[in-house]
């Protein structure tokens, strides 16, 4: 089993986007900035929904490891840190899922 984690993955999406962009896609993507990045992460998640909705889980691995490592570069160009998205997610978490989305609805 890997011990690889989400935060391995943020360390490595930081480093390579001090890349130039002729050497690095991280860096690339950064460089066209938010709205390729985003692009490609809609891209990314419409593919991981369909390889959900086929059932093939070699797929599905295949496409989520896509969908993550575009979400950190989404999230690095943002400025949004992965601790950022645990906090919030600590937060959720700390009450039902109903009660936390009806507050939600109510801001």
């Amino acid at each position: 089993m890997s011990d690889f984690t989400l935060a391995d993955l943020e360390r490595i999406v930081d480093a390579r986007s001090q890349a130039a962009p002729t050497e690095s896609w991280t860096a690339k993507l950064v460089a066209a900035g938010q709205g390729k990045a985003a692009k490609k992460l809609g891209e990314e998640a419409v593919e991981t929904v369909i390889a959900a909705i086929e059932g093939d889980r070699g797929a599905l691995a295949s496409e989520t490891a896509d969908l993550l490592y575009h979400l950190m570069v989404v999230l690095k160009i943002a400025g949004v840190t992965l601790q950022d998205v645990m906090e919030e997610l600590e937060r959720r978490t700390s009450r039902s899922g109903l009660a936390e989305k009806a507050g939600r609805q109510s801001q």
